[in-house]
């Protein structure tokens, strides 16, 4: 049996949309370590699924017996398109979403993508035992992808590749096919710190580590329920994700931006107004975020996270009238944090919030 070559890979990766390809092999000892110490610190917060797996997560032999090798690869999310990022955060009266989120949802286009490729893989080679992830499983895939050479693991914690910057998906193919593995990326971020104070939140705590439940990204996605007053006006207009540490990073002078449609922007996502936003009725944002990765947060989640930003903002009349009309949304969620941004709005123009 002939197994394919690199450039093989790269051709066959590229055909189904990848940017890049790299083979690794499953040993991820040392990261297994960091992961069991992270847990241990509680800094996964609510993220129950971190250690539901135990060490299968950081084991893909275990996870799917028999795997000898885990084919990583890259495809490029950038909406070149889209309204500047900082021109968003610096408008009090617009949403800031995460530019991952701005097209359609990733996982079930890639996870398709990644299926065809190994497919095609047992023509080049042989029929072979494999499962695709995409973000889902329980796979240490930013590791798996420094081993394979996609790029090295930033201060940040995501990972960076010397020719594209961040903005990316990873997504894996763990396989029974023996490939020769690729030389693991190297670290550059050197005396950089950048993303550090970055963070609105302090969320990197330091080089290389993340305390999630500090991280905006966790606090309007992950986290179901109340938003810790602490953190709410550290978050400014970001409702869905954070972008902060990658903006400033200075590899993102190499971003690539997608080449894929799903993921241009739909429904003006890349500025839309906040008090349009919670307008929004429960049918508007299931029928308007059908295929996004917003979807999964739902309406009232969706609706605490504006009007926390509303909150954050200036005490205008328009913003004043969004929040009172959830005043008594059936969601206590949705309540609690409509009454924190009016009395806050109000501390900021007593003349304003009657």
């Amino acid at each position: 049996m002939r197994l394919p070559l690199r450039e093989d890979l790269l051709q066959l990766a590229r055909k189904h949309g990848f940017a890049d390809v790299g083979v690794s092999g499953v040993d991820l000892a040392a990261d297994e370590q960091h992961l069991l110490d992270w847990l241990a610190e509680g800094r996964h917060g609510e993220m129950d699924y971190m250690q539901r797996h135990g060490t299968r997560r950081s084991r893909p032999a275990e996870l799917i017996p028999g795997t000898l090798r885990v084919i990583s690869m890259r495809r490029d999310y950038w909406p070149g398109e889209a309204r500047d990022p900082f021109e968003v955060l610096d408008s009090p009266d617009l949403a800031y979403v995460s530019r991952y989120a701005l097209g359609r949802d990733y996982h079930k286009g890639m996870r398709a993508a990644l299926a065809r490729f190994a497919e095609a893989l047992a023509e080049l080679a042989r029929p072979h035992a494999y499962r695709v992830y995409v973000d889902s499983g329980p796979v240490l895939e930013k590791a798996l992808a420094r081993n394979a050479g996609l790029g090295w693991i930033g201060k940040h914690t995501n990972l960076i590749s010397r020719s594209a910057g961040s903005y990316f998906f990873l997504g894996e193919v763990l396989t029974d096919l023996p490939f020769e593995v690729d030389e693991p990326a190297t670290a550059h971020c050197g005396s950089c710190t950048a993303c550090m104070p970055a963070c609105p939140t302090g969320a990197i705590v330091a080089p290389y580590t993340l305390d999630a439940r500090r991280c905006i990204s966790y606090l309007t996605i992950e986290l179901r329920g109340s938003i810790p007053e602490e953190f709410r006006p550290a978050i400014g207009n970001r409702i869905y994700g954070c972008d902060d540490c990658q903006l400033v990073c200075p590899w993102n002078k190499f971003a690539q931006a997608a080449s894929n449609p799903d993921f241009k922007v739909r429904h003006g996502l890349d500025a839309p107004r906040l008090v349009e936003l919670m307008r929004w009725t429960r049918e508007d944002f299931e029928t308007r975020m059908e295929g996004s990765a917003i979807r999964r947060i739902g309406h009232a989640q969706f609706l605490r996270n504006i009007a926390v930003a509303l909150g954050n903002g200036p005490a205008e009349p328009e913003a004043i009238a969004a929040l009172e009309s959830r005043r008594d949304d059936e969601s206590p969620i949705v309540r609690e944090h409509v009454a924190w941004a009016l009395e806050r709005l109000k501390r900021a123009s007593p003349e304003g919030c009657r």
